[in-house]
């Protein structure tokens, strides 16, 4: 299954998004737990420069696998050259990770959900990723944040977002039904492979505009300070923060 194949979804009002009820969920890292835009940003535009291009990185880009968007982006590029836009690419973004800081919300919900796991005897989150694990470490090490069980990175799937594999490979390293997931993600592409996986999605306003998140997902938040969770039986209930 493809992202094309993944319909636009409505989204209903506030209250009737949620709360929502899920056995875990699985979260995408960069724009949604820490905020790594700048230099995102930065690291590829130097890259787009060095190659002689006038192209820049905009939100469409955010959320995939560099070597995906080095594809779309240079399809005149040779494998040979790939191979090198690729190692340049992550050599920079690893380089350049000195500013980068954890999003509001991040850590309390985190805590929340290991939390959770303690209560109810298993793992209640990971992380899917479009890094590579150098690059996730790299990043994450600025957090001081643990690693969670399960991680999935971009170098450990055959096809990276927005196809559904790094989803499906998430809940599958979870031992839990991608349907009774749910995805928290800030990027198109990442929004489409949660979906494509059959998990729910919910958006982050941080990196894409809202109108063009809000089609794709089953909520929308501006962070994750606006959510909040609470463990019933063997479920997780994620509810608007304050509500």
């Amino acid at each position: 299954m493809t992202s094309s194949s993944v319909p636009s979804r409505t989204v209903p009002s506030e209250g009737q998004t949620l709360p929502m009820r899920t056995s875990a969920l699985l979260l995408d890292m960069d724009g949604t737990l820490i905020d790594s835009g700048p230099s995102v940003e930065r690291s590829w535009n130097q890259l787009l420069r060095e190659l002689g291009t006038d192209l820049t990185f905009g939100a469409e880009e955010h959320g995939k696998p560099a070597r995906q968007v080095l594809g779309e982006l240079l399809p005149e590029l040779d494998e040979a050259a790939l191979d090198a836009a690729h190692r340049r690419i992550e050599e920079l973004e690893i380089a350049d990770v000195a500013e980068i800081v954890v999003l509001p919300g991040t850590e309390r919900l985190l805590r929340e959900l290991d939390a959770a796991s303690a209560q109810i005897g298993r793992a209640t989150w990971t992380i899917v990723t479009s890094c590579t694990r150098p690059l996730f470490e790299a990043r994450w090490a600025r957090t001081g944040l643990p690693v969670p069980a399960g991680l999935v990175t971009a170098d450990q799937v055959s096809t990276g977002k927005p196809d559904p594999e790094p989803y499906l490979l998430g809940a599958e390293r979870l031992s839990i039904d991608p349907a009774d997931t749910i995805v928290i993600e800030d990027s198109i592409g990442g929004l489409h492979s949660g979906a494509a996986a059959g998990a729910r999605t919910i958006a982050v306003t941080s990196t894409t505009p809202a109108g063009d998140l809000a089609p794709l997902a089953d909520a929308l938040v501006t962070s994750l300070d606006d959510l909040e969770l609470r463990v019933d039986g063997a479920e997780l209930v994620l509810s608007r923060r304050g509500s």
